[in-house]
Parts: C-alpha cells; structure tokens; sequence
C-alpha cells in the first residue's frame, strides 16, 4: 500500500486550499493511505475531507517533533516553513517535496517543485507538489462535506436566533485590516438582503479585531443580523457554510470553505489578486478593486449576491 505523508499547519484557509493535493494523491494511488500532520485548531477542516485516512495533531517545536513507524512514499511539505517542515524531516521517505515558497530553511528538508506555468491559483500550485510524485488531477476536488453531526448542531443553533429559509453567511473580519471591507457597506448590504427576506450570519474568530469589526456592522444595520461569531468550532462552521444560501468575505478562511463546499462564494479582494487567492473555481463572483476596498459599493456587492443565489 503507497502511504504518503503530508505537512501543513496552519491556517484556516491555506490548510482547506491544500486538501485537493490529498485527492490528487488518491486519483494517482486509489488504495494509499495519507497522514496528514495539522495544527489542532485546524484539525476540524482535515476531518471533513474523504481523501485523508490518519490525521495527526500537533503543534511541532524543536523539542516536539511528530515520530512515524511506517516508512512513506513520499512526504509534501504544503507550508514552507520551518514548523512544516520539521514534521517531515524525520519521516523515513522515498522522496521528500515542498511547495516552491519556502522561508525559514524549509529548503534544507525537501525538494523545491515549481509550480506548472498554468497554474496561477495557489490551490493549483498545491496540487502541482502532489502531482510531482504520481498525484492526478486536471481541476481540483476538495471531497469535502460537513458532518451529519455537526449540521444538527448547527440547524439547532439558527433556529435559536430566530434564523429560517435563505440566510446568507457574512464574515466582515479578516487577519489584515486592509482586507476588510467598511462596516458600513457590510450594514448596507445586510439591510438590502432583510428586505428581500433574506436573513444574514455573521461569522469570525474570538480576535479583538474579528469581534470589533462584527459590533460595528451590528451598530449600523437597521435590521440586525443574527452573529455566531466564536460560537462554532471549525467543523460548525463547515456545516453553517455548506447549509447556507451564499457567503460574503474577504480573503480569508470562511472564504475558501465557502469554496472547496461549492457554497456560491462573492469575495472582496484589493491587496491580494482573486487570480491566485479567489473562491477556487467562482473567480467571476468577485469584486477587486485595487485602490482599496471602500471603493467597492455596496449596490454592486448586493447585486452579486443575489445573482450567486439564483
């Protein structure tokens, strides 16, 4: 049995746009068996994915490196940092290969692959590392789905706050204070959805920043929206997204969940170019304005969403 070994931590996003190098791996070797090492904060996004068989938490230092008893195949360093790459470095491996944009001395733990001229979104490039040792894929799959259990969990929580039919989910943080959009134009929007019965969620992390960004939308909505900012874990929040009618954000995590669930996605992009950093596959449902954000109106932003919804 082929068995491969795949590192990436963190975060959200990044660990999300990675799974399609997993599938890529089982279309090339349907009877292997891939470990992945995560971050436990992020474990919940691999634990959606059919394509990994062991996950193994840890937050590696120095004096906490993950140990293998099974040699592997090949062993993907999907990060490119000294973190990732220590999680291989011990692994007994035919071969060991990482993403081309490395930091940190990650080039001393495997070989550099370069990314196929064609591949301009940073989920391509991931699959570019799986298909350097006999990974398959033309278009990426992410084969991820929410679990039974954690839709009921959700479906219990909107109908809580009062949520029923379309609701859109809306996440106005995001790690960048430059990648968010203002709050007043997320309360227009929010507000041009009520009217058309459309309810709205808000998302996002338990920062100071992701919590001021959601109260200032809220302050400014004539309809308040229902928020289940830091109340769902990541897995919850897989679920939320895939229930959903559409989501809202940034580039930022939620943003890329939308988009491996095939959740209709309308992304707000200025800093970072939606070529390589859009919902994979819905870069026509984004709004990029590279002189910033605020110039993006929100007239143009409800009328995307209302098309995403049908």
């Amino acid at each position: 049995m082929p068995r491969f070994l795949i590192s990436r931590l963190s975060a959200l996003g990044d660990t999300v746009c990675s799974l399609p190098a997993a599938v890529a791996l089982k279309r090339g070797f349907p009877d292997c068996h891939i470990t992945w090492v995560v971050d436990p904060r992020f474990a919940g996004v691999v634990e959606c994915c059919g394509a990994v068989d062991e996950i193994i938490r840890i937050k590696p230092s120095l004096k906490s490196i993950p140990s293998y008893v099974e040699e592997f195949d090949a062993a993907l360093d999907l990060q490119g940092l000294l973190k990732s790459a220590i999680c291989i470095a011990k692994a007994k491996a035919k071969r060991k290969v990482g993403y081309h944009w490395r930091r940190e001395g990650a080039w001393l733990f495997s070989e550099r692959v370069l990314p196929d001229p064609t591949s301009f979104h940073v989920v391509d490039q991931y699959v570019d590392v799986a298909r350097e040792v006999g990974g398959q894929m033309d278009r990426a799959e992410f084969m991820f789905a929410p679990k039974e259990e954690d839709v009921s969990v959700l479906r219990t929580k909107l109908a809580e706050s009062g949520i029923t039919g379309k609701f859109v989910v809306i996440n106005a943080g995001a790690g960048w204070a430059t990648k968010r959009w203002l709050p007043e134009s997320f309360a227009n929007v929010i507000d041009a959805l009520a009217k058309q019965e459309i309810k709205s969620v808000l998302i996002g992390g338990k920062s100071e920043a992701d919590i001021h960004a959601a109260q200032e939308v809220i302050r400014l909505c004539a309809s308040e929206p229902a928020s289940l900012l830091g109340k769902t874990t990541v897995r919850e929040l897989v679920a939320l997204i895939d229930i959903s009618s559409a989501h809202l954000g940034g580039d930022t995590g939620s943003t890329h969940i939308a988009a491996a669930l095939g959740t209709p996605a309308v992304g707000l992009y200025s800093i970072t170019k939606p070529n390589r950093s859009c919902p994979y596959g819905q870069i026509d449902r984004c709004l990029y304005e590279p002189s910033g954000l605020a110039q993006i109106q929100p007239e143009s932003v409800f009328n995307y969403l209302l098309e995403a919804m049908g």
